[in-house]
């Protein structure tokens, strides 16, 4: 029996691990690297252990300093997580070596699923139909094709070719993110099908020769193929649930398997479905399908590893409906690029349950309010599940709650997953892989661009109540009252993508709005320092206004707003070179391309950053010649940090 487990990961998959083990009465450990120390998932483990340093290669993917915590906590077994170690072979069996019990897949099943190459050949045998697959590249005369990692998962390393042209270099390029995120650049191709369903397969086995299928996912809707909204149970064709399940039971038993996994498979339009891989370890996605089972899947990992027989023995039938989100730290005015920062303020409404099946909605998350999203690891900070008795109840519910969070400092996905939740397509279940692709109005901010001079009014009267709040003297007296009315007061703003936002204002001796610079007709009913609640039109509209430095969050009834004060006075700034190309976030070189002194068109790529697991190219705007690269390979930069100066044949000239 298990006494101690050690939790070979972090984030949120740490924290859902140690809820279970203590509802339980299981001890944890947590392990941690230098930028984690802080983390919640450390504080909440019984014993935690430093790994020095921060990039997983010398921390969480470190198998001699994982073992050695382990020995020297008293942990007995180990739980992977996902992602990091969890489909590593070579781990799983030097955690049995070591005498510990491993909470997962034998190492001979897992290895047979690592290598997706050898995995598809395999299961073909059993049954299993599959897409045509290349290895070699020379022979592909078939487009579209997917570059795919045959280790690892997650969307990296994964590539759409159209046509033979750009079929090197994403091979190159997909064979170089793989070998970042898992250590393994072996990439192959598979015909690419159009408007395809990623439909998945929660599979569980004992070793006492159980195998059952724990239901199906939908995992569609994907952004630069990683997912960001699962739900289960999928809406299928008729006949098409029972085979699906009959598959993934096949693919499990065709190679021994033990615990929890996950049979993922591509359905096309005409109802035919074909394998994709196999994951495993628990999935990102498996609490929707603990929602709508009732069952603790990491409960379920845990009696399995001490040799227990699974309590069940059948497919469960479905109660409800669950759909789950992927709330990342991203920032939608630069193409979604992962953003970092301090997470000032992480509040989500109607919360019932956090890491656990929950009817209503449930949180997990891998942040909280004070928490630093660094470049180190996934953009990921949280997934928010919503459970109801119809699809229809869940997605409303799930958007609402999304819509209401406030979210500070970091900038996210969440409109993007509001927006997407409450289009029509969604609702009729018209989804596909690519949804965003053909849905570019989901993208689309929540607040309107024609109320945010409404957000920044609000947060100017907010700081002018604050400032009146902290006064030494007539605290009463209206900010910036005057006997003779002249000039108003101005605030300047810097608002979403840097666009600026100026708000004059002026109140009469009561305190109410006399003069502003909004065209609806505007009433002021009450402003605090943290909520400002104005008429508009004739309908009042509450702001939650939070104030941390100069950056102002305001939360509105349709739509958030993060601005930034801006100076009355600016200091002067050097100005950059023309042609000048920044960071758009902290993270590494990882390539350089040109050199200085050539000549490149619009378009070429000059070099790779790193940040995050991923790769982002950084084009030449313009026709052009490479003056600067301050920037060597290897080299480690801040966002703002220039990476490459291209000047144009007119600024040659000049």
């Amino acid at each position: 029996m298990i006494t101690r487990l050690l939790v070979a990961n972090r984030g949120e998959i740490a924290r859902r691990v140690i809820a279970t083990c203590r509802a339980l009465g299981v001890a944890t450990v947590a392990v941690h690297s230098d930028a984690d120390a802080d983390a919640p998932f450390v504080a909440e483990a019984d014993l935690a252990v430093r790994l020095p340093g921060n990039a997983p290669a010398e921390t969480y993917l470190r198998v001699d300093l994982i073992l050695d915590a382990a020995r020297r906590t008293g942990a007995d077994a180990v739980h992977p997580g996902y992602g990091f170690l969890a489909e590593n072979a070579e781990f799983a069996a030097a955690v049995t070596d070591a005498g510990l019990t491993w909470v997962g897949p034998p190492a001979k099943a897992i290895a047979a699923m690592g290598d997706k190459v050898a995995a598809k050949a395999l299961l073909a045998d059993a049954g299993v139909p599959m897409l045509p697959t290349w290895i070699g590249h020379d022979e592909i005369t078939d487009f579209p094709v997917l570059v795919k990692a045959s280790a690892g998962g997650g969307g990296r390393g994964m590539r759409i070719v159209a046509g033979p042209a750009a079929l090197a270099e994403a091979v190159a390029s997909a064979r170089r993110e793989a070998a970042a995120a898992f250590g393994d650049g072996t990439v192959f191709v598979e015909r690419y099908v159009e408007r395809g369903r990623h439909v998945e397969v929660q599979v569980f086995g004992d070793t006492h020769g159980t195998v059952v299928a724990l239901g199906e996912r939908d995992c569609s809707i994907q952004r630069r193929h990683q997912k960001i909204v699962e739900e289960a149970p999928a809406v299928l064709p008729d006949g098409v649930r029972q085979r699906l399940h009959e598959a993934a039971v096949a693919a499990a038993r065709a190679v021994g398997y033990v615990g929890a996994g996950t049979v993922e498979f591509l359905l096309a339009p005409d109802g035919r479905f074909f394998f994709l891989e196999m994951n495993t370890r628990l999935q990102v996605e498996h609490p929707v399908t603990e929602a709508v089972t009732g069952l603790d899947l990491v409960r379920l990992q845990l009696l399995v590893a001490e040799g227990q027989p699974l309590p069940l023995a059948a497919t469960p039938p479905p109660d409800g409906h669950a759909i789950e989100v992927r709330l990342c730290a991203e920032d939608p005015a630069h193409d979604h690029r992962p953003a970092t920062g301090v997470l000032h303020r992480f509040a989500v409404p109607q919360v019932a349950g956090e890491f656990a099946p929950t009817k209503g909605l449930r949180l997990d998350s891998g942040v909280a309010g004070g928490s630093t999203v660094g470049v180190h690891y996934d953009s990921m900070l949280a997934k928010l599940v919503a459970w109801a008795p119809t699809r229809a109840e869940a997605t409303r519910l799930l958007a609402g709650a999304l819509a209401r969070a406030e979210l500070h400092g970091v900038t996210t996905n969440r409109d993007l997953l509001v927006r997407v939740l409450r289009s029509p397509a969604f609702g009729a279940a018209e989804v596909d892989t690519g949804f965003l692709d053909r849905h570019p109005d989901v993208f689309a901010p929540l607040l309107p661009a024609d109320e945010l001079p409404l957000a920044a009014l609000a947060a100017a009267l907010a700081s002018a109540a604050a400032r009146r709040a902290a006064a030494p003297v007539l605290a009463g007296l209206p900010s910036g009252w005057r006997n003779v009315p002249s000039f108003p007061q101005v605030t300047r703003y810097a608002g979403p993508g840097g666009d600026g936002i100026e708000v004059r204002y002026r109140l009469d001796r009561t305190g109410a709005l006399a003069d502003y610079s909004v065209s609806s007709a505007v009433t002021l009913v009450q402003a605090a320092p943290d909520r400002v609640v104005l008429d508009v039109d004739g309908v009042r509209r509450a702001y939650a206004v939070h104030r941390v430095g100069s950056q102002v969050f305001v939360d509105g009834p349709d739509g958030a707003a993060s601005l930034t004060e801006l100076p009355r006075f600016p200091l002067p700034t050097a100005e950059l070179a023309a042609g000048s190309l920044l960071a758009p976030l902290p993270g590494a070189v990882a390539r350089v391309h040109v050199e200085v002194g050539q000549r490149v068109a619009a378009g070429d790529l000059l070099l790779t950053l790193e940040a995050m697991k991923l790769e982002h190219p950084v084009l030449a705007p313009a026709d052009g010649v490479v003056a600067e690269l301050p920037v060597p390979a290897g080299g480690q930069v801040d966002t703002g940090a220039v990476l490459a100066v291209v000047t144009t044949p007119e600024e040659t000239a000049s």
